[in-house]
């Protein structure tokens, strides 16, 4: 143990023993699984017309689909620090994309993650997957939590050869334990099944935590044939295609994941979490597009709402009742708490901005744990992009991809997200003292936020 989690958890060990009162083996595993780029309506049960995703949908109807679930940054290694950690991007120490070249450190090794809570709570714990929170020893996964680590440190990989080509030179990037490995032409998403399967098998008779981080749909867009076909037969135009391709790829693959944990006999006594990271990509190396938020506006790098919602989905058989949805604002730093609180690990002595989701997932009358919550993302030193939401009000502040004359003269746009979802009118002059109001907030919460 490291003497960041001996001084953590030195207190928890006897809290530990009393709260559990069961062997490690009666303990439920977890997997959380992390898509990437995904559109709020990019799942048939989420709305989506033309997708075929009955794995996702059926795991979302065995137990709890929330309908306003966020990340907490439009971007990806913001979020993935945020969901690790419990804490807004700002106070887990990654507010801005990590780089995707090795010896560019991330996210403060002195940040503790879930990884460290399972591990130190008796969990077996592995990272398969995408990672791009630190690109370091002390920052990549086994310095982080992890007893396993596999997958790729930065942004992304062409799933075949596993080499990172944006922003050259071209460099590959596969490792297992911090170590370089070669699995030249095998599809990423394969051996990502392959390595969390293999990880399950080994560990089924102690508990485990697997963070099953999918590197899809992210571009590059790389869907098997039969996919492409399928779309192709259905007629559905570029780049839409090859985007649907991917996400029922995915499917696919988590379905074997799925198949695999039931076969092992550990369907019964696991929880598995589903969400993106956040709203969908328009960058050109996607084709430009190809998902879809729906009736919300925005993607990915913005932090208007399809931007930030995204799909969620909680399952825990015998645990979690089937076929419930939440409306409730729920978000992905929320998951440390509730996981927490579903395995009976006390939380660490250190602060948390999530909230355990655990009331909300029993009881549909609880209401959301966030009074407020806030987001921080790009723009300038001077022009920064940032949204406070209050209840159903909704204030952004520089939001990218707005167009300048919807903002006032400060650069605000006020909304109501419940008479409004889609954020077409701009309500800050008819509402000043909301603004006034959010401002403040907002301007304490940027203080407060630095505090460890």
């Amino acid at each position: 143990m490291t003497i960041k989690n001996f001084l953590l958890c030195a207190g928890c060990s006897l809290l530990m023993s009393a709260a559990w009162g069961q062997s490690t083996k009666q303990r439920p595993n977890v997997i959380l699984i992390y898509a990437d780029d995904q559109g709020w309506a990019d799942l048939h049960s989420y709305g989506s017309k033309d997708l075929y995703t009955p794995v996702l949908d059926s795991l979302g109807a065995s137990g709890v689909r929330f309908t306003q679930f966020y990340a907490a940054s439009p971007i990806c290694s913001p979020s993935r620090a945020s969901m690790l950690t419990g804490r807004y991007p700002q106070r887990a120490g990654l507010p801005e994309m990590a780089s995707s070249l090795k010896g560019v450190e991330g996210m403060p090794g002195t940040q503790y993650t879930l990884g460290e809570l399972f591990r130190d709570a008796g969990y077996q714990t592995a990272h398969i997957g995408k990672w791009h929170v630190g690109y370091t020893p002390e920052t990549m996964p086994n310095a982080q939590g992890f007893d396993y680590s596999f997958g790729f440190m930065g942004g992304c990989i062409d799933n075949y050869s596993h080499f990172f080509y944006w922003n050259g030179p071209n460099r590959h990037d596969l490792w297992r334990n911090g170590k370089e490995i070669h699995e030249d032409g095998v599809y990423f998403p394969d051996l990502m099944v392959r390595e969390a399967g293999a990880f399950m098998e080994k560990n089924r008779n102690n508990p485990f935590f697997i963070y099953f981080a999918i590197n899809v749909p992210h571009y590059p867009l790389q869907g098997e044939k039969k996919w492409l076909d399928y779309y192709r037969e259905k007629g559905l135009a570029s780049p839409r295609d090859q985007y649907a391709a991917f996400v029922s790829t995915m499917d696919e693959k988590i379905g074997l994941l799925l198949n695999r944990l039931k076969a092992l006999g550990l369907a019964n006594n696991t929880i598995v979490i589903f969400q993106p990271d956040q709203g969908f990509s328009k960058e050109e190396r996607g084709f430009g597009g190809g998902g879809s938020a729906g009736m919300l506006r925005g993607s990915k790098f913005s932090l208007f709402e399809g931007g930030t919602r995204v799909p969620a989905i909680i399952s825990w058989p015998g645990q979690i009742r089937p076929n419930q949805v939440r409306n409730q604002l729920a978000a992905n730093i929320d998951w440390f708490p509730t996981l927490s609180e579903y395995c009976k690990i006390p939380l660490p002595d250190r602060r948390l901005d999530g909230k355990s989701l655990a009331g909300i997932i029993r009881d549909n009358s609880t209401p959301s744990q966030h009074g407020v919550f806030f987001w921080k993302q790009g723009g300038t030193k001077e022009n920064p992009q940032w949204a406070v939401r209050r209840g159903n009000w909704k204030l952004l502040h520089n939001p990218a991809q707005a167009k300048k004359q919807e903002l006032d003269e400060d650069g605000f746009f006020l909304v109501n997200i419940q008479t409004d979802p889609a954020e077409q009118t701009n309500l800050s002059k008819q509402h000043p003292g909301i603004v006034k109001e959010l401002k403040a907030l907002y301007a304490q919460w940027v203080v407060e936020v630095k505090q460890q």
